[in-house]
């Protein structure tokens, strides 16, 4: 076996990926508004045992979704190193935000709009907008090493500034977590290191870094626009259950 068919391909990990975040948006759209409809609804009464065991659950599918986010920002900093065009990239993203964002506001929100919470894929967005400027800045400042630090941290603080003012899911700090990625970029195992270490902000996230390790550099399968379509799909269908369910009017942020 050659070593690159080794380890876990880019579209393996999107899977890894995937998987975790529908386990983690099923318990927070779907076993919180359960949750929440026990907690302040009179009419509607449960045990507590009950209760405990439907919490723990929820609990268990959240703290597996934080295995999702890392992935997505790993693979983010790879498509961005990867893309031929750039702009097409983030025009990509560009258009899957806005589309992904009635389906958002929806599954967690309860309502079409809601400008106080916006979804991940513009902090991704973002994301590639911030190591489009550093990269840019690294073309045009040669070897001025000091120069490329001062103005590379202010373009990180930009970034991370407009993700907390739009407000968008995982706001400043996922912002920053793409960019540790992208710095160490160089060195695939301090790349991981730096990595676990940045998302000590969220309880099991450390748990994507040994599947990042395991990447092959290679592409896999062709998911293009799977991603794309799954997000704002999969958060659709979880709004439609939870009114299926009579739960759809509680919003869960």
């Amino acid at each position: 076996m050659n070593m690159v068919d080794k380890g876990l391909s880019g579209s393996s990990l999107k899977w890894i990926a995937i998987v975790t975040m529908l386990v983690d948006h099923i318990g927070a759209v779907v076993l919180t508004r359960m949750l929440l409809n026990y907690q302040y609804n009179e009419t509607v009464s449960v045990s507590q045992e009950v209760y405990n065991v439907l919490y723990q659950i929820m609990y268990i599918t959240r703290m597996i979704g934080r295995v999702s986010f890392p992935i997505f920002c790993f693979l983010l900093v790879e498509g961005f190193l990867r893309t031929k065009n750039i702009f097409k990239y983030l025009l990509r993203l560009a258009i899957f935000t806005v589309i992904a964002e009635i389906p958002f506001d929806l599954a967690f929100s309860a309502r079409m709009v809601n400008w106080g919470y916006q979804n991940v894929m513009l902090t991704l967005l973002i994301g590639v907008l911030t190591m489009l400027g550093c990269s840019q800045i690294e073309k045009k400042c040669g070897d001025k090493k000091s120069l490329i630090v001062l103005l590379d941290a202010i373009c990180v603080m930009v970034g991370m500034l407009a993700a907390y003012y739009l407000n968008t899911d995982y706001a400043h700090k996922g912002v920053a977590c793409i960019m540790v990625l992208y710095f160490f970029r160089n060195n695939k195992w301090m790349q991981v290191m730096a990595g676990a270490l940045s998302f000590c902000w969220e309880a099991t996230a450390f748990l994507a870094f040994p599947f990042i390790g395991l990447y092959n550099g290679m592409r896999g399968m062709k998911l293009k626009y799977f991603f794309y379509l799954f997000y704002p799909i999969h958060l659709l269908v979880l709004h439609v259950l939870c009114v299926v369910m009579g739960i759809g009017s509680i919003s869960v942020v």
